[in-house]
């Protein structure tokens, strides 16, 4: 893996020699692109197992800290998986071709937002690659983040003290187990660094996107053992909760969408044989996700946790090519909306915590990607109403008087984020909600990462907290 130097980054340069070696796949696309034409196909084949050879036309230098209308969009290297469209799992590939297509044009706006995601990526590529791998031990462990000891003093220890839940309130104790922070940024860094490749076909971002992935799921040092039997540990008390599934299910179907893009083309970096490795880790753990009763537990649940337990069961059958239960986890979502979100858009369960915009804003995260999976495997959620009108874009309308800044959240909320809601305030107004059409001009952005929706459009945990449990 070749990473930037903090002087290149300063600079503003990254190096790429006339003649540097190029994969010969990179060249060829990757046909039958969308997920719903492909459900009974195989996975593509390599045509050139990662052969290398020199491309003469790409440029010496590409520009980090310039405009993105700066870079040169009309190179041969660039243009040659410009009209790939990544069979994505929640993501629309088309919309990213399209985007693509824009950036090709020279829109004003899309360059301005690529030049958000290019900050971040560049932020990336100076860390990482992680992995869980701890006294030889490969299974991913995290202690529960809002569990504090009790009756703590000078004869106490963590052997003996009880921990009781202060819901809301992250113990940073529980930031010792470095995995729960590493795999935020494993899912964060390879996503990001992947569409900055996508739209800019720097092969530094692609290669380092793919030894995140490599390192943590594929290679044999390092790899992650495809379960989660020791997620938010409870000291003293277990070593391992079915609530600690949520570490994986709140951000996971980012990485398949990772995979996806960097499988638009083979090359040394990503060839068809880690994708295929890749595709083995993910159907070991559906297995688990399915089987164990953690699992079970998880998917069960009333709350924010089992609605991102279902989008990622959904989403990784989906990617496995498991489309009925993808179906069935997608098309189940709409009992989940039956009982949990009310006919004025409210979600109770959500209401009752300490964090309760936070959480109210989190749980539709997990609802709008699932309806975008439904997009792609023929299950509406976007248009689908319950019996007392209950719907996503009405939860989505409840928020939005207070992302605007029109009104005061009336509920416990430890720490308000206003643009907490944005990224799904913009999926609604996509399907045509008309309230949220309106809001979008008065909605916020993340001072750190600014409006990235055009350019990865589905909706993301904005709101920058610890830790969600």
């Amino acid at each position: 893996m070749v990473v930037l130097s903090a002087s290149w980054l300063l600079a503003g340069f990254c190096v790429l020699p006339l003649a540097t070696a190029y994969p010969a796949s990179a060249d060829t696309p990757i046909e039958d692109h969308s997920l719903s034409s492909s459900l009974s196909s195989s996975s593509p084949e390599s045509t050139s197992s990662g052969a290398l050879h020199p491309v003469q036309d790409r440029p010496r230098f590409i520009s980090h800290d310039t405009p993105s209308d700066h870079y040169p969009l009309d190179s041969i290297w660039w243009q040659a998986s410009s009209h790939h469209i990544p069979r994505t799992v929640v993501l629309d590939g088309r919309r990213l071709a399209e985007a693509k297509r824009k950036l090709e044009e020279g829109d004003k706006e899309m360059q301005e937002v690529l030049d958000n995601l290019l900050r971040q990526a560049n932020i990336w590529m100076e860390q990482g690659p992680w992995t869980v791998v701890a006294n030889s031990s490969h299974d991913y462990a995290s202690q529960a983040p809002y569990w504090w000891a009790n009756n703590w003093n000078d004869t106490s220890s963590n052997e003996t003290c009880p921990y009781v839940q202060r819901d809301g309130i992250v113990n940073p104790e529980s930031l010792e187990y470095t995995s729960h922070q590493d795999r935020l940024s494993m899912f964060t860094a390879s996503y990001t660094l992947a569409l900055a490749w996508y739209y800019t076909g720097n092969p530094y971002y692609r290669a380092h996107a793919a030894d995140i992935l490599r390192t943590w799921f594929i290679t044999n040092s390092t790899a992650m053992t495809p379960h989660l039997n020791h997620s938010q540990i409870i000291p003293c008390a277990n070593d391992g909760r079915a609530i600690g599934v949520i570490d994986f299910s709140q951000q996971y179907t980012d990485v398949l969408d990772t995979a996806a893009i960097l499988s638009t083309v083979y090359d040394a970096t990503w060839n068809s044989g880690t994708e295929a490795v890749f595709r083995e880790w993910n159907t070991e753990y559906l297995a688990w996700l399915t089987d164990s009763a953690f699992g079970k537990t998880e998917l069960a649940a009333a709350n924010n946790h089992g609605a991102f337990a279902r989008l990622q069961i959904a989403g990784v059958a989906a990617y496995v090519g498991q489309y009925e239960l993808a179906r069935s986890m997608t098309s189940g979502t709409k009992t989940l909306i039956d009982n949990y979100i009310t006919a004025n858009g409210s979600q109770p369960l959500e209401l009752a915590r300490t964090r309760s915009w936070h959480y109210s804003c989190f749980d539709l995260v997990a609802y709008t990607r699932l309806a975008d999976i439904g997009v792609q495997l023929g299950v509406d959620l976007w248009g689908y109403e319950g019996p007392d009108g209950q719907s996503i874009l009405g939860a989505i309308d409840f928020l939005i008087p207070y992302a605007t800044g029109n009104q005061t959240w009336p509920y416990p909320e430890l720490l308000f984020f206003q643009y907490a809601p944005s990224d799904s305030i913009n999926a609604a107004a996509d399907q045509g909600d008309e309230a949220a059409k309106a809001a979008v001009p008065y909605i916020a952005y993340s001072p750190s990462t600014g409006n990235q929706w055009p350019l990865r459009p589905s909706a993301e945990q904005l709101d920058n907290i610890a830790s969600t449990g």
